[in-house]
This record gives C-alpha cells, structure tokens and sequence, in this order.
C-alpha cells in the first residue's frame, strides 16, 4: 500500500506538470484556433533562465522575472510566427512556432550547453512521510504551484475586464471585434500567457529533473497529447487529462517496464481520437451555415 501511494503521489505530480502545459496549448486555441508547437522549448527557455536568476536573487524571487521572460517569448512567436499567418488566413503557423521553437532550442544549447544540470530545489529534499508512503516536498510545490496558477488564470477571466474579453474573443472572435474589441491584442495577450505557464511549468519540474535546452521536447508532446486527450476547449479536461497520462506513465513504469510507460497514453490519445475527437471533456463545434 505504501508503495501504491508513493507512485500515486508521483503520478499527480507529472500529470500537473502536463496540465499546467496543456492548459497553455488550450489559452491559445480558445482565442485564436492556432497552437504553439513550441511550447516545449518555451518550458526548456524558462527552466534555464531561471537557473541563472536563481543562483542571484533564489527561487521565489526568479518566479516572476521567469514569468516576464515566458511572456516576452509567447509575444515574439505571436508577432513572428502566428499574426502573419492569420492575416492571409493560412496554416502557415504550423511550421512558423516549429521552426521557432528548433531555434530557440539551439539558441539555449549555444548559451547554456548542450549538457543537462542539475536545478537547485527551493524546498528541502527529504522525502516526507505522507500515509506511510514517501513524498518529495517539490511534488507537493508542483502540485500547489501548478493549482494556483491556473486558478489564478479563470479569476482573471472571470473578475476582470480584460480577462471577460479574453472569454469573449475564446467565444466568437468575429462578435467580439464588432463589440469594438481588439481581438489581435487579446490574441497576442493568450500566447504570451500561454509561454508564460510554460515557463512556469519548467521552473516547477526542473527541481525534479535534470535541467536542458531538450528538456521540453517530450513534456511539450506529450502536454499536447493530454490537450487532446482532454479536450482543447476545456479547462478541466486539461487537468483530467494530465492526471490520466501522468498516472497511467507511473504505474506502467513500476508494473510493467520503463521502457513502455509511454504506451498507455498514447494508446489512449488513439481511442479517444477515434471515439471522441472532442475530448473527453471538450465540446464539439456546431456552426450554422
């Protein structure tokens, strides 16, 4: 039982790791129907900036710097990447943020190296006893940190008045501009939010792993498995999907073989595909012709 618990511990703890991802992937679909397929490297950018703040000024006072710098990223990949593409309505986007983010990657090896190091945990690195089992006090921080944030984001969306366009462009784009928003801004305001929780994401699991410029290849693709598996149109099936994912990894992983937990998830990313496109939690679109 207790070694039942410590892998259930872990898995949450991964599987808010992808949410906190997905749910970026989910900010800028919602307003604009494109994605950044660079996002991986924006939670790869995040961790290694902070590596370097944190040796300065510590980890909670690199926690805001990091989210600026994840924000100014998120503006360039909208500008660069992304505007161009929308204005001449194409899908050029698609390769846009891909061959952004293979830049910012050997843009970070350049500076940083191409080695992974070690980030230094801001909480201590005994594991505590929680129910019997083991727990690390970073899984509890990425839980908590991971909650906060993307509570933080709906009280946003909800109390305020930028945030109540944010919802109106996510609803109907083309409405809201003829209620005198501008819905470029509000566009451009959802990726560099978007980057912003990347990089959040990355400061919170670098603790918990070796720090890299290729540290976010596969958290990014496998936060867009979990965007799907969840449904791009909702909040909650980003952190339903990532608890699934960040489990089913774990428990395969221990019970079976490390060499297949990525199986289970993207066996379930098919079925899901197949049987409920949507997501399981998002809802599909009907338009009125």
């Amino acid at each position: 039982m207790d070694v039942l618990l410590q892998i259930l511990f872990s898995g949450i703890a991964l599987g808010m790791i992808y949410a906190v991802i997905a749910f970026g992937y989910q900010l800028t679909f919602a307003t604009s129907g494109t994605l950044n397929f660079g996002q991986g490297e924006a939670l790869a950018v995040g961790a290694l900036i902070g590596l370097s703040i944190a040796a300065q000024l510590g980890y909670w006072l690199m926690l805001p710097l990091v989210l600026l710098a994840g924000a100014l990223y998120g503006i360039g990949v909208e500008r660069l990447a992304v505007r161009p593409a929308l204005k001449i309505k194409s899908e050029g986007w698609i390769m846009a943020t891909i061959a952004l983010g293979i830049i910012m990657k050997n843009v970070a090896e350049n500076l940083w190296g191409k080695d992974d190091v070690k980030f230094p945990s801001p909480v201590p690195e005994v594991p505590l006893q929680v129910l019997g089992a083991n727990v690390m006090p970073m899984e509890l921080v990425v839980v908590g940190g991971a909650l906060a944030l993307m509570a933080a984001v709906e009280l946003f969306n909800r109390r305020s008045i930028y945030g109540k366009a944010v919802v109106a462009t996510a609803s109907d784009r083309d409405a809201a501009g003829l209620m005198g928003i501008h819905t470029g801004h509000v566009i451009t305001f959802s990726y560099a939010l978007s980057c912003a929780t990347a990089a959040f994401a990355g400061v919170l699991v670098a603790p918990l792993t070796l720090t890299g410029a290729s540290m976010g290849a596969s958290l990014g693709l496998k936060a867009f498995a979990v965007a799907i598996i969840g449904g791009l149109t909702s909040g909650l099936g980003a952190i339903a999907g990532g608890l699934i994912l960040g489990l089913a990894e774990t428990f395969t992983g221990f019970y079976i073989s490390t060499g297949y937990k990525d199986v289970p998830g993207l066996v379930l990313l098919l079925v899901v595909l197949a049987l409920k496109p949507a997501g399981l939690f998002g809802k599909t679109a009907i338009k009125k012709v």
